[in-house]
């Protein structure tokens, strides 16, 4: 039986591996996805035979049956409801539940032993799960509702101070019990102390992070969850757990570099919580002088134009515009132009958020750029639609020190022939910074929202 289970593990491994390699090529995620979940799944029988086999009561299987069954309903039941928009938000409530089951993990394996002393390497190890779970938990949550406009940030020097000072009591409690546990405590009593801590750590940790730093710390807390599941995979002897512990881990740690380097921000800059110390003018968008452009315009621009940028920003999950936007795509080419989508990798509000939403839409990869393949060129356009993003092509970041957005590398959009940027109004973006690339000569505001206005201009198109 245990070689049975070897091997089925062996093979939940290669779908994860798998998995994770198709998923690095947009043509091939939805592949991927499937390799990763018929792993999971073959992970999961293996696991349940092998939990049944060991102690084969009723209850045990009812109770596993019903597990696997509701949380199976609950997971079909958010991917379809939950519409792009949300995705972030989902992710980060997905992430949330990945580290309350590593501190769960941990506090029921000292209750089941405790009054079996295990080895300090296990104690360690659950010790180690319990709090990077707890800390993955709650800052995810406080992550949902930043990410869904729902949570007013505070006083954030008043949340540092609180996050340092629960940061170093984790540490020397830890480092006291271990070493001599002059304490007095049980490992159960200090697990469960250190869990409650590294929760509330979680929170005020999370607090003080801006707004628009949130793929970068979604990207963190997910690796941190997989290291907290490579630390339960220890404890149990579980090397299915601990390999996708790893795996999910070093990929976002991985991802979380390329954030960093994305907005030219170390990762101790971001999480500290720091911006830069320019302060933003109230309604100082609304004060620039810009030129408007109607949909009618934009279609009689875009017909004579030869090479075409499209770059999509969260304005564009908020329309629900990618559709429209593929069918604009399909008219500009039938007219002989080059279409090319431009994407900055923290556009959105997570990582490959501007990915998903055209790969839902089948837009073919091929048309799709990152940012550095283009910016040399990007005076070569004779247009740029700017579909709902704001910050990513904000020019500020590259002139402007007092901008809070200053050094984040940027889609050169205004180098641009003509710039037309589709806004349903003049707000910032999510950062709050002043964009300036509004009042620029060759730039044009359409404003609406966004799928209007393109279903507008293939009307147009259609005439012309």
């Amino acid at each position: 039986m245990d070689l049975l289970i070897n091997i089925a593990y062996l093979f939940a491994a290669i779908g994860f591996i798998l998995g994770l390699k198709l998923m690095g090529n947009p043509a091939k995620a939805k592949l991927g996805n499937y390799f990763a979940a018929t792993g999971m799944a073959i992970a999961i029988v293996a696991t349940a035979v092998l939990i049944l086999n060991d102690s084969p009561k009723v209850t045990n299987v009812i109770f596993l049956i019903s597990a696997l069954t509701i949380g199976t309903i609950i997971g079909r039941v958010m991917a379809y409801k939950v519409e792009m928009t949300g995705m972030p938000q989902l992710v980060s409530l997905f992430n949330a539940l990945g580290g309350a089951a590593a501190v769960i993990i941990s506090i029921n394996e000292a209750v089941i032993n405790i009054n079996t002393p295990l080895s300090l390497i296990i104690n360690i190890a659950l010790a180690l799960g319990a709090i990077l779970g707890g800390v993955s938990f709650t800052g995810s949550i406080v992550a949902y509702f930043k990410l869904a406009n729902k949570f007013n940030i505070g006083n954030q020097n008043a949340a540092k101070i609180v996050a340092r000072f629960l940061l170093l009591s984790i540490i020397g409690v830890s480092v006291i019990f271990f070493s001599s546990n002059i304490l007095g405590i049980s490992f159960l009593s200090y697990l469960m102390l250190i869990s409650i801590v590294s929760l509330l750590y979680g929170i005020v940790f999370t607090v003080p992070i801006g707004g628009a730093d949130m793929p970068v710390l979604v990207s963190f807390l997910n690796a941190i969850t997989g290291v907290a599941t490579a630390f339960s995979g220890i404890a149990f002897n579980s090397p299915i757990m601990l390999i996708g512990g790893i795996l999910v881990g070093a990929t976002g740690v991985y991802l979380t570099m390329q954030m960093c380097t994305a907005m030219n921000r170390s990762l101790g800059v971001v999480l500290a919580g720091k911006i830069t110390s320019g302060e933003i003018p109230q309604g100082a968008n609304s004060n620039i002088e810009v030129q408007r452009i109607s949909a009618v315009e934009t279609a009689s621009l875009l017909a004579f134009s030869k090479k075409i940028a499209i770059i999509p920003g969260y304005g564009m999950a908020v329309a629900q515009a990618q559709q429209a936007c593929y069918e604009l795509q399909k008219k500009l080419m039938e007219k002989g132009a080059q279409v090319t989508y431009i994407i900055h990798p923290v556009a959105g509000r997570m990582p490959g958020h501007m990915n998903v939403l055209l790969a839902e839409a089948n837009i073919d990869y091929k048309y799709i750029k990152d940012m550095v393949d283009v910016n040399d060129v990007m005076e070569q356009f004779d247009a740029a639609i700017i579909i709902g993003a704001n910050d990513v092509v904000n020019p500020a970041a590259e002139s402007d020190e007092n901008s809070v957005i200053y050094g984040m590398p940027i889609i050169k959009a205004y180098q641009a022939k003509q710039v037309i940027m589709m806004k349903r109004g003049m707000a910032t973006g999510y950062s709050g910074a002043v964009n300036p690339l509004f009042g620029r000569r060759n730039c044009k505001i359409l404003f609406g929202d966004a799928k209007d206005s393109l279903v507008q201009i293939n009307d147009e198109l259609k005439n012309i």
